[in-house]
């Protein structure tokens, strides 16, 4: 551990975290990953991964680092901690001006990329910003059928029936499920409104106002290539269910943290509206647990250990961002067991109440 403080308590916690490391393999050999839980032929990867560190993790608390552990330079894969950039970057939008109205239609400004069918054309940003889209279709050769009737252990109730079955659909807006084609689709239509690849967006508007690190990558599938303007860019997914998605080390993933919790300002500059961070941590009507691809703790349902005022960016193989706004803190753990996080947070919380 490095640390300021020196805390007994905080190191306690962070033994703990270390102790009870995520069963994934750390070479991608078996166990390792979500995809194989998919039904045949979606269960393979469809773009890179990369071997993985130690738990690892960093936390801040009033912007000043109290300790990290682990590996926390290393740029690993982070999954689903991704979907919280993607909201970032359609923040980047909003406050451009490029993407004026969240409940706007997407077929409004963005035809023949997948939301023109009768079902798909009532999809709004808001919908796929929440999850609640019902979007229908493929998205580079991957159904949505896939991740229907997933559930998350994150979630209040769990799906009633088996993944991957044809689950009917409902009305856009109307139900939440967490389906990663449909980030994947997002993605994708984010990229054309921008009219540029997402990662260098990343890079320019978030990334480097923040001083993060150069090591960084955002990765898509070998198969998510498209002309964009008569260039060939890649579109990038939200997360890495099939491969490809953010790696990126815990102390830069801590600074993406201090951004939400300072409400998208860093040193006098806002790099996203306060208004759209406001936004990301409203709930969702059919789930409260969720707002703009960001889990909240409103009811401490997905921690009880954290306070009600936390929310959290969460990726598989227990990559987790942290956000305290009641402590000024945020946390960044990754590769522990998921099903430990609660107690780790709760040590971390005890040992700053305590003056770490």
């Amino acid at each position: 551990m490095t640390s300021t403080a020196g805390s007994a308590r905080l190191q306690k916690a962070i033994d703990y975290a270390i102790a009870h490391e995520t069963g994934w393999s750390r070479d991608t050999g078996e166990p390792w990953g979500i995809h194989a839980a998919d039904p045949a032929p979606w269960n393979r990867l469809l773009g890179p991964v990369s071997p993985r560190g130690p738990v690892s993790g960093a936390i801040l608390q009033g912007g000043n680092l109290l300790a990290s552990w682990g590996e926390p330079m290393r740029a690993d894969l982070t999954f689903s901690v991704a979907k919280t950039y993607l909201a970032l970057l359609a923040g980047v939008a909003f406050d451009r001006g490029l993407l004026p109205e969240v409940d706007e239609p997407v077929c409004v400004r963005l035809s023949g990329i997948g939301f023109d069918s009768e079902h798909n054309r009532r999809i709004t940003w808001a919908h796929l910003l929440q999850q609640t889209s019902e979007w229908e279709g493929e998205c580079f050769g991957v159904p949505d059928q896939v991740d229907r009737y997933r559930t998350l252990q994150y979630q209040s109730t769990p799906a009633a029936g088996r993944k991957g079955d044809a689950r009917p659909l409902q009305a856009p807006g109307s139900y939440w499920e967490y389906n990663d084609v449909r980030i994947n689709q997002l993605s994708l239509a984010l990229l054309h409104l921008f009219g540029r690849a997402l990662p260098q967006v990343f890079d320019t508007e978030i990334m480097r106002p923040l001083d993060a690190s150069g090591d960084w990558r955002w990765l898509g599938y070998d198969n998510s290539w498209i002309d964009l303007n008569g260039s060939r860019v890649q579109s990038v997914p939200g997360g890495s269910h099939w491969g490809g998605g953010v790696s990126i080390s815990s102390l830069d993933q801590a600074r993406i943290g201090q951004l939400l919790l300072d409400e998208g300002r860093h040193q006098g500059r806002q790099l996203i509206s306060s208004a759209w961070i406001e936004r990301m941590r409203t709930p969702c009507a059919q789930a409260s647990f969720y707002g703009y691809l960001i889990w909240l703790n409103r009811e401490r349902g997905v921690f009880p250990s954290a306070s009600a005022s936390s929310f959290f960016a969460i990726g598989a193989g227990g990559s987790i961002t942290w956000i305290d706004p009641e402590r000024q803190m945020v946390v960044v753990v990754r590769w522990i067991n998921a099903d430990c996080a609660d107690n780790f947070f709760r040590a971390v919380g005890e040992a700053v109440d305590a003056g770490a």
